[in-house]
């Protein structure tokens, strides 16, 4: 890395220096385009480009610092935004054959409000087909690579996000959530992911309209820079059912809980999802590092039901929503996991969708009773160290067979099923020298309590370099191993396309 970068700096300290004049938008676009012309063709976690208008938006945002007039509390800052999200005028394919040429007319809603907030929109970022999958690769960009080790797995659905932010190319980008989309790759790339509760942050361009299963959210590089993020994207949309009108202030001000006030609950493996010993360890070693310094820190039974087969129909249920017919129309179309999704949603009865819903009930008021008491339950966030990206998905762990491909997610799908707020934070490196994430949950509607909490334990794992947030070194980022290559290529599209690396075998 380059002694004085601006790329390096947080959010609020590059915002800080627009206010202050050390700084300004278009220096530092300029200084993101440099870092992400070095770094993306190893990692390929942005895809499709908006530089051109990127670079007159700076420039504007720049004359309007210099007369002491922002136009909104992310005014300059540049964003990668989830391949999945449609943004105006620029390629959104999301990782599919079938939308190679997708320009959308309108961003959505919350890509929408971070523009107003002077947010500019830079580039997209990678996922998997459709965001099926843990692992971020597709047809169209190829595969996103792990910073801190290219050949390894930089999460997913949310990767190319994850990834883009812990090699400092862009300060903020945006994510989703159905089983982990936002903290897997969050943990494995050591940055923050954030699923809020189903009503903070609207959602009108979800299949099912009245799911609770997939959210948006922020991803950051720290809790001050997510909350930024969050006050400027939540609120409420009519599309969205879920969504509930509130205070624009929700989250501004925030104060951070003393660690010595938390009551804090653990969990190694959420009710028996199998975790290699080699995670659970480190999960163990962090909740030693924070014990001491809390009110309570107990273990927790998260056997809270048949967590596993209320998220198969649910999320069935959603695929088959989105893509059923398109699967029937054009089968070749579409890859493995899609088809997979479908094929399950076809096995599922009526029946079978009710005792569904009402288990995911029971679920939740199971998970209400533990959560009596405490400001947050900790457990890991993934089960495994990261694999290569050749490799779809974990298939065996801890001796355990998966029996579909996205088994290995159950430390964060389970999550999901409440409806709840659920944080992944930095928390030093596994035994593998890879990065470890710790995940908190929280009660529904619970947001600012877990936010003020998650602050707190960063504030504490950032006393120790065992534990702070692991930063990849770029200056010696490796090339793929051999029998892999990087290659540039130009997908067909409309205005923005660009050309990134992806990554293939040979």
């Amino acid at each position: 890395m380059t002694a004085g970068d601006p790329t390096e700096l947080s959010a609020t300290q590059m915002l800080s220096g627009f206010a202050g004049g050390s700084l300004t938008p278009s220096s530092l676009l300029e200084a993101c385009l440099k870092r992400i012309s070095a770094t993306n063709t190893r990692i390929n976690a942005l895809t499709a480009f908006d530089a051109e208008r990127a670079v007159t938006e700076a420039a504007r945002s720049t004359l309007r610092w210099r007369a002491g007039a922002p136009c909104g509390r992310l005014d300059g800052l540049p964003i990668g935004v989830k391949d999945l999200q449609d943004t105006q005028g620029l390629l959104t394919t999301s990782g599919s054959r079938r939308l190679r040429n997708h320009v959308p007319q309108a961003d959505i809603p919350m890509v929408a409000r971070l523009r107003a907030q002077g947010a500019i929109v830079l580039a997209k970022t990678n996922v998997p087909e459709l965001g099926a999958g843990g692992n971020t690769r597709n047809p169209v960009w190829g595969a996103t690579g792990n910073p801190f080790d290219p050949n390894l797995i930089a999460g997913g659905s949310s990767g190319g996000s994850a990834a883009a932010l812990a090699a400092d190319m862009v300060p903020l980008c945006t994510g989703s959530d159905t089983g982990g989309s936002l903290r897997l790759p969050a943990s494995l790339c050591g940055i923050v992911g954030y699923r809020p509760s189903v009503d903070v942050g609207a959602h009108p361009t979800r299949p099912l309209g009245w799911s609770a299963i997939s959210v948006l959210g922020p991803m950051a590089r720290n809790l001050e820079d997510l909350i930024l993020m969050l006050s400027a994207s939540h609120g409420f949309d009519a599309g969205d059912p879920l969504s509930a009108p509130g205070d624009p202030a929700r989250f501004d001000g925030l104060v951070t809980r003393s660690l010595s006030q938390l009551c804090l609950g653990v969990s190694e493996d959420f009710g028996g999802a199998p975790v290699d010993p080699e995670i659970r360890e480190t999960f163990r070693k962090r909740v030693q590092a924070v014990a001491p310094h809390v009110a309570e820190c107990r273990e927790i039974d998260l056997n809270l039901g048949d967590m596993d087969r209320v998220f198969d129909i649910l999320r069935a249920e959603s695929f088959v929503a989105a893509f059923g017919k398109s699967v029937d129309e054009a089968p070749d179309d579409f890859g493995d996991h899609i088809h997979a999704n479908v094929r399950l949603a076809r096995e599922f009865t009526l029946e079978d969708r009710a005792w569904a819903h009402v288990e995911q009930t029971r679920i939740l008021r199971a998970f209400n009773s533990r959560m009596a008491g405490l400001d947050a339950i900790l457990l890991p966030t993934v089960p495994v160290t990261p694999f290569p990206w050749t490799q779809s998905h974990a298939s065996v762990i801890d001796g355990q067979d998966m029996d579909i491909y996205y088994r290995w997610l159950a430390l964060t799908y389970r999550g999901s099923l409440t409806g709840g707020p659920a944080i992944t934070v930095p928390a030093g490196r596994d035994p593998y020298g890879m990065p470890f994430g710790l995940q908190l949950l929280g009660p529904v509607r619970g947001d600012e309590g877990l936010l003020s909490a998650a602050r707190s334990i960063e504030a504490l794992f950032a006393r120790s370099p065992e534990t702070a947030r692991p930063r990849p070194d770029l200056d010696n980022l490796s090339r793929p191993e051999p029998g892999l290559r990087s290659i540039v290529t130009h997908p067909p599209g409309g205005q923005g396309c660009g050309q990134t690396a992806v990554l293939t075998a040979v």
